[in-house]
């Protein structure tokens, strides 16, 4: 199976999600989206295909996000979206695609969603078995 992984590395439940894509035997390509950061038509798409909004996929506890004014309820997703691609840590992560789908991963277990069923547990970097 195909998968892509928008992927932080710094991130415990991204490390977790790339976790459990190997363990169910499928080596994604990896997308540090700080570095290769989506276009804006590009993250409408990976939003609209995990069947969240656009404020759904923002991270309103980075300080970005305060200091740009982005709680302000009046702005459109364009603006969003325009503030996501510009900074990028305001993505939220991680977004996985398969052939199955796509979703935000939060917590990692939702990308089970979208794959075939694990042949043995998973264990997380917490300790938490799921499968």
């Amino acid at each position: 199976m195909n998968a892509v992984i928008w992927h932080n590395g710094r991130c415990g439940t991204s490390r977790n999600t790339l976790a459990l894509l190997r363990h169910a035997g499928i080596e994604p390509v990896v997308r540090e989206y700080l570095k290769d950061v989506p276009s804006q038509d590009e993250l409408a798409d990976m939003i609209g295909e995990a069947g969240i909004s656009v404020r759904e996929a923002i991270r309103s506890k980075e300080a970005a996000y305060t200091e740009l004014g982005l709680a302000d309820p009046s702005l459109d997703d364009c603006v969003l979206l325009a503030a996501m691609v510009a900074n990028p840590i305001l993505i939220n992560r991680p977004f996985v695609r398969t052939e199955l789908g796509a979703r935000l991963c939060r917590p990692s277990e939702v990308v089970l969603q979208i794959l075939p069923a694990l042949a043995t547990p998973f264990t997380k970097e917490d300790g938490q078995v799921i499968g």
